[in-house]
């Protein structure tokens, strides 16, 4: 789960890591009464869950007071486009206003998990300001990273050894800030804290950026994370699907996928890729799954209007089979489907499931097995291009 920049900030002082003074608008006269109360100059900073929102024009610096609800109304309801967002962009509904720190230097900072090493990590690199994701394919040596065990936590050797890599000499400023990120991180389920950049101005060290991304499985534990998810800013499929137990994420190619169990359905979506197709879609009906559910699946998947064809891969294990069959059956019929369903059964009842597809008429390929029905959807696809 994301949040919004100005929710991080609020986080970020509940840590004792410093930010610019500021606040969050809904409205650019907001915006404008907000400047009223801090100093200038001002940055207007578009709130979106992406990256990348200097160079899509989502920041403005508003050197008087008099122009900030001009240049606020200017931000509000435009489209951002960013490498995050996709072409489709993301429409400002909040701006944080806040005061423009000077800036001496600039250095980027975050928490993260080494998932190879099995620790938590520490990352920074002295060019702050710009995508680390830039960074990390052109300049990769630029990021140092120092590691720690949850068993030991994090020792004041590890903030000196991580500080003595970036060049930068120890303060407790300095380790007060990466200290309170690293606590951050760990009592909210974090999977991500990143301060970018992190200043260094006449008054100190400050997170003049703040982004935290939290472990969506851990949230049963936070409610005071939970409620500060905003609904405008998730794909409403996503939403739909979460609701309805299942686990979607759209991913911008044209073969369906419906799949239960996620490493079956990362080895699927492998498979077609592998084959020169695009998969459209992550999705995972889960372990128990139902006619219920199995029909919604297929109502989300038909939702993208680049899905060509459908392949559903299904291994019958604590699911069986021909429960899934009849599911599809039934979500053919009340979901009117206008595109091919290819369907791939294995284990629990299978021979089941098969039948009642053959016995439904419908214009259901059954294959088997998986490189069989990948093959099929590849191919369908190549043609449908062309």
């Amino acid at each position: 789960m994301n949040i919004h920049e100005y929710q991080a900030r609020e986080l970020f002082m509940q840590y004792g890591i410093p930010v610019s003074v500021g606040k969050m608008a809904e409205t650019a006269r907001q915006a404008a009464e907000i400047a009223g109360r801090i100093n200038p100059p001002y940055i207007l900073k578009a709130q979106i869950h992406s990256g990348g929102r200097g160079k899509a024009g989502g920041v403005k610096v508003v050197r008087e007071l008099k122009d900030v609800e001009k240049q606020a109304s200017e931000l509000f309801g435009r489209i951002l486009v960013t490498r995050q967002t996709g072409p489709q962009g993301k429409k400002v509904r909040k701006i944080l206003v806040a005061e423009a720190a000077q800036i001496n230097e600039e250095y980027y900072v975050a928490v993260s998990v080494d998932r190879s090493a099995g620790q938590v990590v520490l990352l920074g690199c002295r060019d702050g300001g710009v995508e680390i994701e830039e960074i990390a394919r052109s300049a990769p040596e630029k990021i140092v990273k120092t590691g720690f065990s949850l068993k030991t936590g994090l020792k004041d050797y590890h903030i000196r050894y991580f500080l003595d890599q970036m060049k930068l000499p120890y303060s407790k400023e300095l380790a007060g800030i990466i200290a309170g990120m690293v606590r951050l991180f760990i009592e909210k389920d974090c999977s991500l804290v990143e301060i970018n950049p992190l200043a260094l101005t006449s008054e100190g060290y400050m997170a003049v950026d703040a982004k935290i991304n939290f472990d969506d499985n851990a949230l049963y534990r936070h409610p005071e994370i939970e409620i500060l998810r905003d609904p405008d800013e998730e794909d409403p499929y996503e939403m739909q699907a979460k609701q309805a137990g299942l686990s979607y994420i759209s991913i911008g190619g044209n073969i369906g996928c419906m799949v239960n169990g996620a490493g079956l359905a990362m080895a699927t979506m492998d498979l077609i890729q592998s084959l020169g197709a695009r998969p459209a879609n992550f999705l995972d009906v889960g372990g128990t799954a139902t006619v219920e559910r199995v029909t919604k699946a297929f109502e989300i998947i038909m939702s993208d209007p680049e899905v060509k064809i459908i392949l559903v891969n299904i291994f019958g294990g604590i699911v069986r089979c021909e429960v899934i069959a009849q599911g599809i059956v039934e979500a053919v019929k009340v979901t009117d489907l206008k595109v091919p369903v290819v369907v791939r059964f294995e284990g629990t009842n299978m021979e089941a499931a098969r039948e009642i597809i053959r016995d439904s008429q419908m214009h259901i390929v059954s294959a088997d097995s998986l490189g069989e029905a990948a093959r099929y959807c590849a191919e369908y696809v190549s043609k449908e291009v062309r």
